[in-house]
């Protein structure tokens, strides 16, 4: 990660683009959802537990998208997603991209944690926004 890289910023008045830090991660999300799983399948240490139900609520909205397919993340989801700190954590938008269209109005709902040096994931929901 070069000096250019985008680091985290803690500005409550404006969005702006997701953390480089954050994107390996959040992409692994995006994975675990393209292939119709758990989070929790596909070994995540960071990201808290996804229950059952939060999972099936984000693959029910792609269904009710309307027949599309999810597929992992392109570079350029990066130049439109965005990041807000909201005073003891981060909140991110990260646009979605499907097969059918590319980058669809879909998009990933998580909050980061700052945990000891580290950061912690929460997922959401998948919605239009």
């Amino acid at each position: 990660m070069g000096d250019d890289a985008v680091q985290p910023v803690k500005d409550e008045e404006r969005e702006g683009p997701v953390a480089q830090v954050w994107r390996p991660t959040l992409a692994a999300v995006v994975d675990s959802l393209v292939q119709r799983e758990g989070v929790l399948a596909r070994g995540l240490r960071a990201v808290e537990p996804v229950s059952p139900v939060r999972t099936r609520s984000c693959l029910d909205a792609v269904d009710a998208y309307g027949g599309v397919t999810l597929v992992p993340l392109p570079d350029e989801a990066w130049n439109t997603s965005v990041a807000i700190w909201r005073g003891d954590h981060w909140n991110c938008l990260v646009n979605l991209w499907t097969a059918e269209e590319g980058r669809s109005d879909l998009a990933l709902d998580a909050d980061i944690f700052e945990r000891g040096g580290s950061y912690r994931y929460r997922v959401n929901l998948v919605h239009v926004p």
